[in-house]
């Protein structure tokens, strides 16, 4: 499966996504009207961003399926960045509402016991929410892409907002009133935190960073050959959801350009192969003692 099919495949687990938030908002926002319930009204609040911020994520993927043109030379797949980028805005801005939202509503200290009905709710939704984390979360491990990765993240996020709602309502239905309006702040403040890991992975990325651990991981593979002398450099960066990796290393001096070439082409394909590195750059250097 090349990049161009992985984007395609994403785009799945984003319309999955779509589809299912679509449904929960509008079942959440109607019963938690109906049941008053401030913590299922929060969760409902925040499945309708989660539907701007799929669609966002889907429209990255589409475009980073878009082979490169004249100027843009290595294809479209930092869309893909940019649109985790967007979700990540998009969920930060309504995560912040629900917290004024319910904070102001523990402030006026008038509360309503929630029904239970918008207990049942809020635990069909996070059933189905885990059920729909669990198939993005594979299908992001599949095919490597960080906006598909984000789409779970905020999937399993979902789920645990849910049970904090359900865990609120119940609360409420033993007079304690404010177990209701208390979930729909933490409820607001996963939100953000969700949106800051998300911010975080995407800008991660899109300024070249590259985790060490997996750096030290192929530095490792390539010593392993035998006409490695030593590796003098290495750097890798994320493209999409690929990794491009740059290596100089020391070989033999008295070896024919033939022969490192030979070299170049055995680690290309070694690390292709054990660890999904589509590209490297790799210059030879002659190795002299001192």
């Amino acid at each position: 499966m090349n990049q161009y099919e992985k984007y395609k495949e994403g785009e799945k687990g984003a319309w999955l996504s779509i589809i299912t938030y679509i449904l929960l908002a509008c079942i959440k926002l109607i019963i938690a009207t109906i049941g008053n319930s401030a913590a299922l009204r929060a969760d409902g609040l925040n499945n309708t961003t989660d539907v701007i911020a799929s669609i966002a994520v889907l429209v990255g993927l589409k475009i980073s399926r878009k082979p490169p043109d004249a100027d843009h030379h290595y294809g479209h797949v930092r869309a893909e960045m940019i649109a985790s980028l967007i979700a990540a805005f998009i969920m930060m801005t309504i995560g912040l509402h629900v917290l004024y939202d319910t904070v102001q509503t523990i402030i006026a200290g008038v509360y309503t016991p929630p029904s239970m009905l918008t207990a049942w709710t809020a635990l069909g939704s996070a059933i189905v929410m885990f059920c729909v984390y669990q198939y993005n979360v594979r299908l992001g491990k599949k095919i490597n892409s960080t906006a598909i990765k984000a789409v779970a993240q905020d999937n399993k996020a979902d789920a645990l907002v849910s049970i904090g709602a359900l865990v609120g309502i119940i609360g409420a239905q033993f007079q304690l009133f404010w177990f209701d309006p208390l979930a729909g702040t933490i409820v607001g403040m996963i939100i953000c935190k969700t949106a800051w890991d998300i911010f975080r992975e995407a800008t991660h990325t899109l300024t070249d960073g590259f985790h060490p651990s997996e750096v030290e991981e192929i530095k490792a593979t390539i010593a392993t050959e035998p006409k490695v002398i030593e590796v003098k450099d290495i750097k890798g960066r994320l493209h999409g959801n690929q990794s491009y990796i740059e290596v100089t290393l020391y070989v033999d001096p008295y070896m024919t350009v033939k022969e490192s070439h030979d070299i170049t082409e055995q680690i290309e394909t070694i690390l292709k192969e054990k660890h999904d590195v589509p590209h490297a750059h790799i210059h030879i250097e002659p190795y002299e003692k001192d």
